[in-house]
């Protein structure tokens, strides 16, 4: 192997506050940040609920003078960022409260970092040296509060932001925009339906599972996907059958986190197709990367085998073969109801072509373990459209 394989560059996340009960410590973590004037930012579902309001109350008790932006899609985008951005110097805030899904924390992460920015929200689009353009001194602190267990976006530093006039997906990129204190309380997700916490945990397991089998070489990575998706096997499920299981919703808060720490190490094709699709259907994502989980594998299979059969042992399968592994997804996916194929949400083969050749673009097929071209793309799609595998 070419001894250049082996230089990386190797980023690891922020001060983590874990447990139950620890969203109390919210009004300190924004002492600790010097913020006084916070903008809590979050979803139009969240925003009238008690874990919400409570906080408010909290913060106004607490000497500050905390806002409330609740216009955030469920695939956010550059309009909910620039209202947001307004919001934010009306009430001449000094920093932000990302409170929510991975929607409104990446949505409230872009409105932090274009508060000291000129021009559009895409001159920063993660491509090229555009995150060297970014005026850092003006960004606002964050402090992230998941309301769910699946996307990560606590410990990322990026926002995947809807283009509406373009109908794509962007991803918009610089290490600041990594929040600075996370609260992590599970206590946060206990009221989460079933089916939202088992997309939300598939997403979660897309991200560990993609960023195993990537190609890159960042072996402490590759040791916190294969824990985190130990995790999910064991805990997703019991989350789903009792949503009051503290254990299970702690365990799997924890494993959203490790995925999308992971995930420096790559994604893959699951993210490059779901993009599109999230920005043509407005499709939940994690639901869409459950959906197509099966259908990569099956079209990675010849770069993933050993890789797969090491996970199997580690997890405890009975079967550790690659058929035996995708057999246990598909169950999984059967008995937390995830549908089997996308026409089952609505989704049909009318787009293929240009699916195709997004998901080629996308910068998530850059580091799946097969160089896929937009032909094979689009047969991935089709396949998912009708339930082949």
């Amino acid at each position: 192997m070419d001894n250049n394989y082996f230089n990386a560059n190797w980023n690891y996340p922020t001060s983590i506050r874990n447990g139950n009960g620890r969203i109390s410590e919210l009004t300190s973590a924004c002492a600790e940040l010097g913020i006084t004037a916070p903008l809590l930012i979050t979803d139009p579902g969240l925003a009238n609920l008690g874990i919400v309001q409570n906080c408010i109350a909290d913060c106004s008790q607490a000497g500050l003078k905390i806002g409330l932006f609740a216009k955030v899609k469920s695939n956010p985008t550059g309009q909910n960022v620039s209202d947001g951005v307004k919001a934010y110097h009306l009430g001449e805030h000094d920093g932000v409260i990302a409170f929510g899904g991975g929607s409104a924390l990446d949505a409230a992460k872009a409105v932090a970092l274009m508060i000291g920015q000129q021009g559009s929200l895409w001159d920063f689009e993660d491509v090229g040296d555009n995150w060297t353009k970014v005026n850092t001194s003006d960004m606002a602190p964050v402090i992230a509060v998941p309301t769910t267990s699946g996307t990560g976006s606590e410990v990322g530093r990026a926002s995947v932001i809807t283009d509406e006039d373009n109908h794509i997906k962007r991803i918009i990129f610089h290490p600041k925009m990594l929040p600075e204190i996370v609260i992590l309380d599970a206590e946060l997700t206990l009221s989460l339906p079933k089916l939202l916490t088992a997309a939300t945990g598939m997403d979660a397991l897309s991200h560990a599972l993609e960023a195993y089998c990537a190609p890159g070489y960042h072996p402490m990575a590759q040791g916190v996907a294969i824990e985190a998706i130990r995790l999910i096997k064991n805990y997703l499920p019991r989350a789903c059958a009792n949503g009051e299981d503290k254990e299970a919703r702690t365990q799997l808060m924890v494993a959203s986190t490790m995925g999308s720490m992971a995930f420096q190490r790559g994604l893959g094709a699951m993210h490059a197709l779901a993009h599109p699709l999230g920005a043509f259907y407005d499709s939940h994502h994690g639901l869409l990367n459950a959906i197509l989980m099966p259908y990569v594998l099956v079209a990675n299979q010849s770069a993933i085998t050993e890789d797969i059969a090491r996970l199997s042992r580690y997890l405890e399968l009975e079967d550790t073969s690659f058929n035996g592994f995708l057999q246990w997804i598909i169950s999984l996916r059967a008995e937390l109801e995830i549908p089997n194929k996308l026409s089952d949400i609505g989704i049909n083969t009318d787009r293929a072509v240009e699916i195709g050749k997004m998901a080629f673009r996308d910068p998530c097929a850059s580091s799946n373990p097969i160089a896929m071209s937009e032909n094979i793309y689009q047969k991935i799609f089709v396949a998912a459209v009708n339930g082949e595998l």
